[in-house]
């Protein structure tokens, strides 16, 4: 199939059907607000840019999280137990972006996190609809982790770590809260043996977008979150 060529005037995109064999779907000069909120709804995601070319992409299968299939080992059992993290939400969203950009991914060169990257996702989450989770020990953020959320969805993009286990904790930290605030659905993009230990499974891509469909029309939590007895609330309003 062919690469759709966006105009940067207009944010819709084709059917992520349409994608090719690896999951790229389009190119476009832009990365605009509207075009990432109207990707993320219909199951698109930019996963890199290249001399000032930004590529989406819509995989099949799509590795997914529900909520009430996360998988919580012993040995992050006692972690929990000897509280050794402490953990915030939206407290440091483009630090917690920043030090994931720094990530050392094996396979990859550099990081696809680049500036205009930081810059898009940081207006998201000025308009309430980018998250971060911090996790901290003694004072000092080790790990986080970033997403969107858009009606019952949350959906991840990355993660980072500099003292181990603490960007799982965060995550596992994260999806227990969603569940406990009627989040149905994490989206974890592409399957990777960490994520699938924590109960992630890939679904067929088509099944993905009737899950979106359904969950997306929910009303969306928009503002700066925060961890309230086990459950997310908005504890400060959009802030634009």
């Amino acid at each position: 199939m062919p690469v759709f060529w966006l105009n940067e005037h207009n944010p819709n995109f084709p059917p992520a059907q349409a994608a090719e064999a690896d999951g790229l779907l389009a190119v476009s000069k832009d990365l605009s607000i509207e075009r990432l909120i109207v990707a993320y709804q219909h199951g698109i995601f930019p996963w890199y840019s290249h001399r000032g070319l930004f590529y989406w992409y819509s995989p099949d299968p799509r590795l997914v999280l529900f909520p009430q299939e996360l998988k919580v080992h012993k040995s992050m059992r006692s972690i929990f137990n000897q509280r050794k993290f402490e953990y915030t939400l939206d407290t440091a969203f483009e630090q917690v972006m920043r030090a994931c950009a720094t990530v050392q991914r094996s396979g990859q060169q550099g990081s696809w996190i680049t500036e205009p990257f930081v810059r898009a996702y940081t207006q998201l989450h000025e308009q309430g609809l980018a998250h971060s989770v911090e996790v901290w020990r003694d004072g000092t953020l080790v790990g986080g982790l970033y997403g969107l959320s858009f009606g019952r969805v949350f959906f991840g993009e990355s993660m980072f770590a500099q003292v181990p286990n603490a960007s799982k904790a965060g995550f596992i930290t994260l999806v227990r809260a969603l569940g406990e605030t009627g989040f149905r659905l994490i989206d974890c993009q592409q399957e990777t043996a960490h994520l699938s230990s924590l109960g992630a499974r890939p679904i067929p891509r088509a099944a993905f977008i009737e899950l979106l469909e359904q969950n997306c029309a929910e009303p969306t939590l928009i503002g700066q979150w925060c961890f309230c007895e086990g459950r997310i609330e908005v504890c400060r309003p959009n802030n634009t």
